[in-house]
């Protein structure tokens, strides 16, 4: 990841921020992309973790990838060979031979600063000046614990004098067991090439449409759902809990990444399809922010859970 920063200590948890409300408890990484590392409830002595919890291994290398849940700014997903062209200029984001598409922006490659911290609250920020994004922005996360749930309020603003592309959303990861089930009301997907970049828009495939809802152990998505209805819910039955997630507009898109043989999952709420900026002529979610112009939005957690004490 870009950005010169350390986490404290050996392979331990040094360098997070904590809040709690008694319910729930999260553990944020600043300097880790602005992640958090934790989301974990309790009932009855059991601990649960309602996004899937960073090791030391992802703490100590600074890995984003690796927590329970990173921002995406200024754009969520792939740009084709990191190029798009804007109002008359060609942009080149600096891709690499392991990242050809410059995914996700920059937000989860950079440290944020902690602007604001109180027991059940957090607010992160991150400012990007100019570079081979050739727009200066402010991000910002407000984290906040209420009776449990988690909400997350991130916001966009351009700080540039010329109108910016934009994008916004969060990439949360949740533990995956062989029974784990996701239901969210879509109406359509964009399948992929095999550099999972947009070919076509289709409906959702019937024996794993997200509105009826499936067991994640058996799809392979990564896969982007238009219609969304910003509602999901995920259930673990074998451990008899639910997780309800609510997000706001624009946030119209439901990206579900279900990689096959793995402990996690992803269903992230964002703004715009994969590629947006290349196909401003469709449907992409494309924002595009006046100078001086914002545009937030929240998404909450909110869990249940009846866990035997057995």
């Amino acid at each position: 990841m870009d950005g010169n920063f350390e986490i404290s200590g050996a392979g331990g948890r040094e360098g997070l921020v904590t809040i709690a409300d008694g319910l729930a408890t999260v553990e944020i990484a600043p300097a880790v992309g602005g992640a958090l590392a934790s989301y974990r409830g309790e009932n009855n002595g059991h601990a649960i973790d309602w996004l899937r919890p960073a090791g030391p291994a992802a703490l100590a290398g600074r890995d984003a990838g690796a927590m329970a849940c990173f921002p995406l700014v200024p754009y969520s997903n792939r740009i084709r060979g990191g190029r798009f062209s804007f109002a008359g200029r060609t942009i080149e984001l600096p891709t690499r031979p392991d990242d050809p598409h410059y995914e996700h922006g920059h937000g989860w490659r950079r440290p944020w600063t902690l602007a604001g911290h109180q027991q059940a609250s957090a607010v992160l920020r991150y400012r990007h000046d100019a570079d081979s994004w050739p727009w200066s922005y402010e991000a910002e996360q407000r984290i906040g614990l209420v009776r449990g749930c988690l909400s997350i309020r991130i916001s966009l603003r351009n700080l540039s004098d010329t109108p910016m592309p934009a994008g916004l959303g969060l990439h949360p990861y949740f533990p995956a067991t062989p029974w784990t089930h996701i239901q969210a009301g879509v109406t359509g997907m964009w399948e992929t090439d095999a550099e999972v970049l947009p070919t076509r828009h289709v409906p959702p495939p019937a024996g794993a449409d997200p509105t009826t809802g499936f067991d994640v152990a058996e799809a392979a998505f990564d896969t982007v759902f238009t219609g969304w209805t910003r509602r999901a819910r995920i259930t673990w039955p074998d451990e008899e809990r639910l997780l309800d997630i609510e997000a706001e507009a624009p946030l119209d898109f439901l990206v579900l990444y279900t990689p096959p043989g793995e402990p996690f999952f992803c269903a992230e709420p964002v703004s715009n399809i994969t590629d947006a900026f290349n196909r401003l002529e469709e449907d992409t979610g494309c924002m595009v922010l006046a100078p001086g112009e914002s545009r937030s939005a929240s998404v909450r957690f909110i869990p249940s859970e009846t866990i035997s004490t057995r």
